[in-house]
């Protein structure tokens, strides 16, 4: 079975050509992200053929789990799609059929190589029950209270397709216990399909800086989807412009949103390298 190694800003992914149900995805994941027995990443990406856009993608997280969203593995699907000749680019652009429905990306580089990826990550959903978080009140939920180990954090929930928590600090994100709040805060009772934990500081309207706990792989060095939910917290909040540039421990990302439309991620994907799993 042929596989590519790829990663966005360190945020890594193993992928595969696949149809659809030919195997046991779930398992395989397991496997093929283990860092020791395995070939290791923080997911496992199926590109697969649609007949809605020029590709589809599914991704597993290395626990097993089915994702909804991943914005960097989806740059590095679109790099994947163009290099290995799955997908032409119209006008700089091709589709991508995810489980959020079809995603817009534009591509740059030269000479044909893709180099940086600007994807869409749909609209932003604030509403309780799109996130899933279990409270009622008025979108946006803003500053929710979690007692967690005896700290009160507040957090901010948003849905990029997935779900997102978003907790502020004043310190640097690199001082914040996340190896030991991230958990607790992903398996918190008030989220029914757990969450994706992001602490986040605002250094200037165009200036963050973030650190993520994700649902089914835990700390990794960048999330795309949760870059983009912390920036749209922060505009809900009124602490940011409408492009960011937020960097994680992986590398700085692009991040666009209006208040209103699309919300859209700029950032590299590259290539690693290509191999056969066997097992």
């Amino acid at each position: 079975m042929r596989f590519v190694k790829m990663h966005g800003i360190g945020n890594d992914f193993v992928l595969l050509r696949a149809q659809g149900d030919e195997q046991d995805w779930s398992r395989l994941a397991q496997a093929m992200c283990d860092r020791h027995y395995g070939i290791g990443a923080d997911g496992l990406i199926l590109v697969l053929p649609s007949s809605r856009a020029d590709v589809g993608m599914r991704m597993f997280n290395p626990d097993g789990s089915e994702a909804e969203m991943c914005g960097n593995g989806l740059r590095c699907v679109v790099k994947y799609a163009v290099d290995e000749g799955l997908a032409r680019p119209r006008d700089g652009r091709i589709g991508v059929e995810t489980a959020v429905g079809v995603l817009s990306a534009q591509v740059f580089g030269e000479k044909g190589a893709v180099e940086r990826v600007r994807v869409s990550m749909g609209v932003p959903r604030f509403a309780p029950q799109e996130i899933p978080v279990l409270v009622e009140a008025e979108p946006p939920v803003k500053d929710l209270a979690l007692d967690i180990e005896g700290q009160r954090l507040a957090v901010t929930c948003v849905s990029m397709g997935n779900p997102h928590a978003v907790h502020f600090v004043e310190r640097p994100v690199a001082e914040f216990p996340l190896e030991s709040i991230g958990p607790k805060v992903e398996h918190h009772p008030l989220f029914p399909q757990r969450v994706n934990f992001e602490v986040a500081r605002v250094i200037g309207r165009e200036r963050m800086e973030a650190r993520v706990w994700e649902r089914g792989a835990g700390a990794t060095l960048a999330c795309g989807s949760g870059a983009c939910a912390a920036v749209v917290a922060a505009h809900v909040h009124g602490l940011a412009g409408e492009r960011v540039d937020i960097t994680l421990p992986g590398g700085t990302l692009v991040v666009e949103w209006d208040g209103v439309g699309e919300c859209y991620l700029t950032g590299p994907a590259e290539l690693v390298f290509v191999g056969e799993w066997r097992k």
